[in-house]
Parts: structure tokens; C-alpha cells; sequence
């Protein structure tokens, strides 16, 4: 139990300069739906570290896969960029100056969040901030194109589309970096996967009121599919390959190869 009690309170612990996530720790009346409004973005590094098992590595690698892919003169698109962390590892691994990042999000309250932060690094790769819904953008001349747990907001009978036009718009060898939060066939192994990521949330500080008001909140908003129906997907789009190169509990990232 004290080797427990220590561990959960070195996971818990967060930077001082990072706002804490405390959303949910009060009860509400009634839950209303997740936006990403400012008060989301505020504490969004905190918020997402703390319920992403995994999400600093997916981070990371997003940036090695850039660098190995990016071709010259080409494009990178993160879709649904929030803060832009695959934007920044991204462009911190781009071995070719003549590259531009097009970094998308609906939310005008992340994307002034996202601008900020690209303002302090001091890579040179140009990137464009859009407010946009993902669906609407065109993509062209693109050697990666990444979505960061971005796909599971949209509409199911939207999907195929969206995939789609990534698949039109790569290269010949560009990749797409596809992360979600899936859902498993069988039911007690979702159950269990879903049971250890609010353990693995409870590890991080968060509450069981938190957990479940967060849940309440997401219900009908976040949408997970199977690893196999994005398998299925990707190939019906024309991608050659597609499978898992991470996964945590329910939360996975896939590459798909043009």
C-alpha cells in the first residue's frame, strides 16, 4: 500500500507552470457535452497527459515517423492539431527546410492556444494554423498526415470520406499516423480495458466523481470502433498497409501506407 500510495502521488504530480485539470471535480446538475472550449485548452497538456495512457510516446514517434517520411517540397497535415504537440514534433524531426505543415482544428480557442505555442519554438518549418473541420479540407501534395485522436469525434458515416480524401491527397510512400481510442469485440475485454484506463486515471489524481463525470460528458461525442473496422477502412481507401504500431489499454496508433 505505501509503495501505491507513492507511486499514485509521483504520477499525480504536475509541473508548476502547467494549469491543473479540475473540470470535473465538482458535481454538476446536469452534464452538458465535451467541448473544447477555452477552458478546456487552458489545462488541455495537463488533461490529456493524465488520460492518455501512452500519449508523450505517440508524441514522440509522430515526430521520428515525420522524419522518416517527409519527402521534399511535399506537405504535412496534423488534423485536429489542438495545441499542437504533433505539429512541434513534427517539425523538430524535418530534415527538409522546404516542407510547410498544415495544422487544422475547429476550435478557435485551441488554435489560439496552438499559435502561441508554435511562436516559441524556434524551428524555421513554416506552418499554417486553419480553423476548420477536418472534413472540409482539401489535402494535396502530402507525404504525412497525421490525426491524433481526432477521427473518434467525427460522425461514423463520415469517415470513409475523410479517409478517403487523405489517401487521395498522399504522395506514393506518404504515411498517415491514425491514433484512437478503439473498442474491442469482445465485451469483457472491452470492459477490462476500460476498467484499467480509469485505474490508470486514478493513478494520475483524477477522482472517481471526475471519472465519471468526464465519461458523462463524452458519451455520444467520442465514438470508438474496433482496430479491425480501421484496418477495414483504410484498405477499402486504398492504403497498401495498415496496422498497429503502439497500443495501451484501449488507446491505439496505426500507420497507413500509400
Amino acid at each position: 500500500m505505501i509503495k501505491s500510495r507513492h507511486l499514485q502521488q509521483r504520477q499525480a504530480a504536475t509541473p508548476v507552470s502547467e494549469p491543473r485539470d479540475n473540470i470535473y471535480a465538482q458535481p454538476v446538475p446536469e452534464p452538458t457535452p465535451f467541448r473544447f472550449d477555452d477552458r478546456v485548452a487552458q489545462v488541455f497538456p495537463d488533461m490529456i497527459r493524465r488520460s492518455v495512457p501512452g500519449y508523450s510516446t505517440i508524441i514522440a514517434m509522430t515526430g521520428l515517423l515525420a522524419g522518416r517520411f517527409a519527402t521534399p517540397g511535399s506537405r504535412l497535415y496534423d488534423l485536429g492539431c489542438s495545441l499542437g504537440a504533433s505539429t512541434l514534433a513534427m517539425r523538430q524531426n524535418l530534415q527538409h527546410t522546404d516542407c510547410r505543415i498544415i495544422s487544422v482544428d475547429n476550435s478557435t480557442a485551441m488554435l489560439e492556444r496552438c499559435r502561441s505555442v508554435i511562436d516559441t519554438d524556434s524551428h524555421e518549418i513554416p506552418v499554417d494554423l486553419v480553423c476548420s473541420n477536418l472534413q472540409d479540407v482539401q489535402i494535396a501534395d502530402a507525404s504525412v498526415v497525421v490525426l491524433n485522436f481526432t477521427l473518434q469525434f467525427i460522425a461514423r458515416e463520415e469517415r470513409d470520406a475523410v479517409i478517403e480524401q487523405i489517401f487521395a491527397g498522399l504522395r506514393p510512400g506518404g504515411i498517415m499516423v491514425l491514433s484512437e481510442k478503439v473498442t474491442f469485440e469482445d465485451p469483457r475485454l472491452d470492459a477490462l480495458n476500460i476498467d484499467l484506463h480509469h485505474d490508470f486515471k486514478r493513478a494520475n489524481g483524477y477522482s472517481d466523481l471526475e471519472i465519471a463525470q468526464k465519461r458523462d460528458a463524452l458519451d455520444g461525442y467520442l465514438r470508438r470502433e474496433t482496430l479491425q473496422q480501421h484496418r477495414d477502412r483504410c484498405r477499402k481507401a486504398g492504403f497498401s498497409s495498415c496496422d498497429v504500431w503502439f497500443q495501451c489499454f484501449n488507446f491505439a496508433s496505426l500507420i497507413a501506407l500509400k
